[in-house]
C-alpha cells in the first residue's frame, strides 16, 4: 500500500509515520518530493494498520496497491527511474550503448575489442568471467582472472564494465571489480541470489527469463529493490521458441508494456534474442525506435574463435557502423545517446 502525506508536511511527521509501519512489521519505502512525501509499505499481506496510519498526524490517505509487483510498479513511483553508472546515465531520454565480447578470453582479445566498443562510440564494456553454460563441458569462463581483465580494459578506455554475477558465494569478488551487475537469464528466479545482490549496492541489470512472464520478470526485479537496491535496468534478451531460423524469439512487445507497468528503464539484448549477427542490426534499429532505454551486444574481432557464441557477434566493422545508424535515428525519437561523461560532470 501507499502512505500519501498532506502537501508541505514536515519531515518529522513523515518519520513518525515510518516508524509506525515498521512497528507494524512493515517495510516502509519513502519518497520525498519538493513538496510531497510518498510512503511505499511492503511486507503486508493484508489490511492490519491501515486504520491506524490513516489517524496519524499529516497522512492524506492510504491507497492500496492493485498489482503484486509494489516497489517496481508506476503506482508506488510515477516517474520515470533514471541513474548514473561510472559517468554513463542510464534513463528514460537517453538510449545506452553496453558492447563487448560473450566471454573473457584473454587480456589481450580483452582490451583490444574494448578499445574498439570506445573507438565505435559505445557506453560501458561487456564481458562474463564466470560463463552459465548448458553442457559442463564448454568454456565456463576465467572467474576472477577475467574480472581482472575486465579491470584492466577499464583502465585503458574508461569504459565502466557490466559483467554477471553466477552465485552468491562470488557476489563480493565480482563487486570488486565491476560498475554493474548482470542477473543472467537462469537465475531470474534464483531468490536468495536476487536477495544478496540487492544488498550489494552497486547498479543492476536483470535479465527476463527465456520461459517467463513480465510479471514473473517484474515480480523478480522486485526482491532486488525490496533487497535494498533502487538501481535496476530490465533486460529483454529473447524467450525459447519453436522456429529454427533464430535461436530465440526477441520479445519487442515487452519494451512498451514494461514501460506502461513499471518505472524502471528497459535494455534490449538482440545478440541473445536472435542469435545470429546477420539479424543483430536491425532488430537492435527496432529497439531503439520501441522506445528502449539501452542495448547490449556482442562484439568480436575474431568470432570464428570466439570461445563462446561467436556466430552472433558483430565485427568492430559492424559495431561502428550500427552506431552511425542508431545515432542518426536517437534524434528522431526525442533521445540522445548516452556517452561517458567526466568525473567532474
Amino acid at each position: 500500500m501507499l502512505v500519501i502525506m498532506e502537501l508541505d508536511r514536515t519531515r518529522e511527521e513523515a518519520e513518525a509515520v515510518i516508524n509506525q509501519i515498521e512497528d507494524l512489521g512493515y517495510k516502509a519505502h519513502p519518497i520525498y518530493g519538493d513538496r510531497q512525501t510518498v510512503i511505499g509499505v511492503t511486507s503486508n499481506t493484508g489490511t492490519v494498520g491501515e486504520g491506524k496510519l490513516r489517524q496519524m498526524k499529516g497522512v492524506e490517505k492510504v491507497v492500496r496497491v492493485s498489482q503484486p509487483f509494489k516497489l517496481v510498479g508506476r503506482e508506488f513511483h510515477p516517474e520515470n527511474t533514471r541513474f548514473n553508472v561510472s559517468g554513463v546515465e542510464i534513463g528514460p531520454d537517453t538510449f545506452t550503448v553496453m558492447a563487448g565480447p560473450c566471454s573473457v578470453e584473454s587480456e589481450d582479445q580483452t582490451v583490444r575489442i574494448a578499445k574498439a566498443v570506445k573507438a565505435g562510440g559505445g557506453d560501458m564494456l561487456r564481458g562474463g568471467a564466470y560463463k552459465p553454460r548448458t553442457s559442463p563441458y564448454s568454456f565456463q569462463g576465467l572467474g576472477e582472472d577475467g574480472l581482472k581483465i575486465l579491470a584492466t580494459a577499464r583502465e585503458e578506455t574508461g569504459l565502466p564494465v557490466i559483467t554477471e554475477v553466477m552465485d552468491a558465494r562470488t557476489l563480493d569478488t565480482v563487486c570488486k571489480y565491476a560498475d554493474m551487475l548482470q542477473i543472467g537469464t537462469r537465475n531470474m528466479q534464483n531468490y536468495d541470489l536476487l536477495k544478496e545482490i540487492g544488498k550489494a549496492g552497486k547498479p543492476v541489470m536483470l535479465k527476463r527469463g527465456y520461459a517467463s512472464t513480465i510479471d514473473e520478470w517484474l515480480l523478480a526485479a522486485e526482491y532486488i529493490m525490496d533487497a535494498g537496491t533502487k538501481e535496476v535496468l530490465l533486460c529483454e534478451r529473447g524467450l525459447r521458441g519453436f522456429d529454427k531460423y533464430t535461436r530465440n524469439t526477441l520479445d519487442l512487445n515487452a519494451v512498451p508494456v514494461v514501460q506502461k507497468l513499471t518505472h524502471l528503464p528497459i535494455l534490449v539484448d538482440p545478440s541473445h534474442g536472435t542469435g545470429y549477427t546477420y539479424l543483430v542490426a536491425p532488430m537492435a534499429r527496432a529497439a531503439l525506435a520501441a522506445g528502449a532505454n539501452a542495448m547490449m551486444v556482442e562484439v568480436h574481432d575474431k568470432p570464428e574463435e570466439a570461445l563462446s557464441d561467436g556466430q552472433q557477434a558483430l565485427l568492430p566493422t559492424q559495431f561502428a557502423e550500427l552506431m552511425q545508424q542508431l545515432r542518426a535515428i536517437a534524434p528522431v525519437l526525442g533521445k540522445k545517446m548516452a556517452g561517458v561523461k567526466s568525473a567532474a560532470a
